[in-house]
């Protein structure tokens, strides 16, 4: 079996190579805008506002984050309202709250609870305030038609005596949950600062002191509660643990069950957590905790605050400019990448998008929504790919199409079903299965042709590695007891073979051919030495281990584009062939001998005998045998001649076709002369040098002389006879000079009907009006055959009653051959 082929590569890098298609590039930039909009959508118009939130909730819920002990809430829980009564209570339990906590000295005490309307103990409660640094709520309501915000503060006596007035208003995204809050709210006419921004910028400050210090903060910009002119909103870092802090009941710690210890020096948040008052909010952590009350966010914002973990949201054209790279880079690999790794790339480039969203926040405290990258690769993926799969698609379809409509040589089995039915995809995998099959077929077909054929046969890719060795060649190689031809060069599979001699073409001799030949052997062998192609494609005989003689030839293999794809070698045994030959020799010895002799002898006793004074049989007897021995005698010499020229291998050197011409001319003059018939050879001021040809000399000359006799046979006496020559270009190889010779009689002619077979054997032509002329119709045969062997043509025009011109046209010898030729005799 052959060996395998080099594998098909899909990679599309092997394709940069060539120009890409229009259509190709009109899709990749279509596709690439297509992306282009939609991280556009997704990063300033907000499309994907949704899911970016559902991811932001899902990172964080990734890790807690540590909670600081010097914060804690006093709560205002069910248990308490179950004490003190129904809310709300009054001011004199806050009173006496406060007043407890200024015992166990806290850091500041922060009220999440609005004291908006007057009372008879305000006084009271306005002295506890100012017993410890305690800040108070104020309450923000929406903007208005204009723009204006309405300001609920506390009443004048407690604002007096707190220690710093701020917002507590959360902003509820669109989902309807609290992840972030502003530094600063309200309108030109009065702005306001959070309320826990106040704490952290005492703290920070030096304002309060905390149990634990000052918190070391993660960021370098530190906590300022002037107003900058804008909300400065940030994003509150909630975990799991967003509960968690150190927490007491309200009703407790106004019971003195909370030891001071516990609250001295931290922060104390008191707000509700009674389920019946509604103070709770829907939190990006609310999955795991429900509803979070809003003492806790504001826990969670001072823990923030302090700690300097808040989370800025980056702008919407950063977050274009990072997702542009993700697509970019998926863009890219659609050029260079096969569809599967495609694939694996858009998984990784959003996963990469993720993660690093991630760590950013987790790190950075910086929220770059990885939405719109993964959005963009995830929606252009599968789109180019559509394309991609409809375009080849389509071309599959063509070329299916193509290859279904074209014949097809080779019988097929019947149909035993309904061969195309179902949607288009079924037809074209029915398609597909029919050219699969045909292919098979064809792939069967070629290998049963090769072992068919009893010669053998090897096929070699375009390094001369042999491919396929049909089972003649196998056979062939094993009976020489070599190992099996595939996967081995071809100059090493056929380096065994001797070389006999080279095929006889063009103008060198057979002993040039040979010399040159021997001198390179074996490395004709190898098919990829363009020097010995033309060589090996006419052939050479060679001979193997056996003594067998063979004719070695090249052919090339080309594809349906015309290119070479590798050569075919070829081995035939001419072992027969060549001992039919001998044969051939031998029966001409015999009959040049056999024949000749007797029919000499015949001639040599006629002489003798008209010699004699009298004759001893009577002269006319002795003319008739004369007559009838010179007729066997000049047949048996025509076919010798015939048969040389035919087998015989040509003895070529280099010759004046203008004295061939004269040569021949003073052969047949003698009988030119009997019927007073001129010969005339034309010389003319013409260059002598371009009449100069490669040619066998008694053979050529013999042809002329054929010619030459046939003009004086079938001329009238007192006729004339002209030799002309012309020299040009081959039009059938140009830039290959020839020459020319015209022989022209003022004979009787040749019909047109006869011509065509002037040139075979035993083939004579003669008219009742016209005299009878002898020979056997060999001449014409013969001229041909030297001729044609010397690389030339013969041409014959003739009409009847004007006469019969034959022209003999051959190779000239070129330039370099004049000059080899001229410098001897220089």
């Amino acid at each position: 079996m052959p060996t395998t082929p080099p594998r098909l590569s899909l990679d599309p890098r092997a394709r940069l190579g060539r120009r890409a298609g229009r259509r190709f590039l009109i899709e990749w930039v279509g596709v690439g805008c297509l992306g282009i909009v939609v991280i556009l959508l997704t990063s300033f118009g907000r499309v994907s506002a949704g899911i970016d939130q559902l991811a932001y909730d899902r990172f964080l819920t990734l890790r807690n984050r540590p909670l600081l002990s010097d914060i804690v809430v006093v709560e205002i829980d069910n248990a308490s309202i179950a004490q003190l009564g129904r809310w709300p209570w009054p001011r004199s339990d806050h009173t006496r709250l406060l007043e407890r906590l200024a015992e166990a000295k806290p850091a500041a005490v922060v009220f999440d609870v609005l004291f908006t309307e007057t009372n008879a103990d305000d006084a009271g409660l306005a002295h506890a305030i100012a017993l410890s640094p305690t800040y108070l709520p104020v309450l923000l309501s929406p903007p208005d038609a204009t723009g204006a915000h309405t300001v609920v503060e506390p009443v004048a006596p407690l604002a007096q005596a707190a220690a710093g007035l701020g917002h507590i208003n959360f902003e509820v995204d669109t989902d309807g949950i609290v992840r972030s809050v502003a530094r600063f709210q309200g309108d030109d006419g009065s702005r306001w600062p959070q309320l826990m921004l106040l704490v952290a910028d005492a703290v920070e400050h030096g304002k309060l002191q905390l149990r634990g210090g000052v918190p070391s903060r993660r960021s370098d910009a530190p906590v300022d509660a002037r107003d900058d002119g804008t909300e400065g909103r940030f994003l509150i870092p909630f975990g799991r643990n967003a509960e968690d802090y150190p927490k007491f009941s309200f009703a407790d710690v106004l019971a003195g069950k909370v030891q001071a210890e516990q609250l001295r020096g931290r922060i104390v948040v008191i707000g509700v957590t009674a389920s019946g008052l509604y103070d709770r909010f829907a939190t990006p952590v609310s999955g795991d905790l429900g509803p979070l009350p809003g003492v806790y966010i504001h826990a969670n914002v001072l823990d923030t605050l302090l700690t300097g973990r808040e989370i800025l949201p980056v702008r919407a054209w950063l977050v274009f400019a990072v997702s542009l790279v993700a697509l970019a880079a998926l863009l890219a690999g659609f050029l260079v990448l096969s569809p599967r790794r495609s694939l694996l790339l858009t998984g990784a480039l959003a996963l990469l998008a993720a993660a690093g969203s991630a760590l950013l926040l987790d790190i950075g405290r910086l929220w770059i929504s990885p939405v719109p990258a993964i959005l963009g690769v995830m929606i252009v993926y599968p789109i180019w790919n559509w394309r991609r799969l409809e375009m080849t698609m389509a071309y599959l379809r063509g070329e299916l199409q193509r290859l279904a409509d074209e014949p097809y040589l080779l019988p097929e089995t019947p149909q035993r079903r309904r061969e195309f039915g179902g949607d288009v995809l079924e037809q074209h995998m029915a398609l597909m299965a029919r050219a699969a099959q045909r292919v098979q077929d064809m792939k069967r077909f070629v290998w049963d042709s090769l072992d068919s054929v009893p010669e053998p046969i090897l096929v070699s890719d375009l390094r001369g590695i042999v491919l396929i060795a049909n089972h003649a060649a196998k056979a062939h190689f094993a009976r020489l007891g070599a190992p099996l031809p595939e996967g081995q060069p071809m100059q090493t599979v056929l380096g065994g073979l001797t070389l006999v001699k080279t095929i006889d073409v063009g103008a060198a001799s057979d002993t040039e051919r040979n010399l040159y030949a021997h001198a390179h052997w074996p490395a004709l062998l190898d098919p990829t030495r363009d020097e010995f192609a033309a060589l090996m494609a006419q052939g050479v005989e060679v001979r193997d281990a056996n003594e067998r003689d063979h004719l070695l030839r090249y052919a090339t293999c080309t594809n349906a584009q015309g290119e070479t794809t590798g050569w075919i070698a070829g081995l035939v045994d001419v072992s027969a062939l060549h001992a039919a030959e001998r044969q051939r020799e031998d029966a001409l010895r015999l009959l040049s001998h056999d024949m000749r002799s007797p029919q000499a002898s015949i001639i040599a006793l006629v002489e003798i005998e008209r010699a004699r004074t009298e004759p001893v049989l009577a002269r006319d007897l002795l003319e008739r045998i004369e007559r009838y021995a010179q007729r066997a005698l000049t047949l048996a010499d025509d076919f010798v001649q015939l048969a040389r020229a035919e087998s015989q291998a040509y003895v070529l050197e280099p010759l004046n076709l203008t004295e061939l011409v004269i040569d021949a001319s003073d052969e047949v003059w003698p009988q030119a002369h009997a019927k007073r018939i001129a010969l005339h050879t034309e010389t003319g001021n013409e260059d002598d040098e371009a009449r100069w040809i490669y040619a066998d000399r008694s053979l050529m000359t013999r042809a002329l002389v054929n010619i030459l006799n046939n003009a004086v046979k079938y001329s009238p006496p007192d006729t004339r006879i002209e030799c002309s020559f012309a020299s040009g270009t081959a039009a059938r190889t140009p830039g290959a000079s020839r020459v020319s010779c015209t022989i022209r009689d003022q004979g009787y002619g040749i019909p047109k009907e006869q011509q065509a077979g002037l040139f075979e054997r035993f083939r004579r032509f003669h008219e009742a009006e016209r005299p009878e002329v002898g020979g056997a119709g060999l001449g014409m045969a013969f001229v041909k055959t030297v001729v044609t062997r010397h690389g030339g043509s013969v041409d014959v025009v003739s009409a009847p009653g004007e006469g019969t011109a034959f022209t003999i046209s051959l190779p000239a010898l070129d330039d370099a051959q004049l000059d080899e030729l001229v410098a001897p005799r220089a």
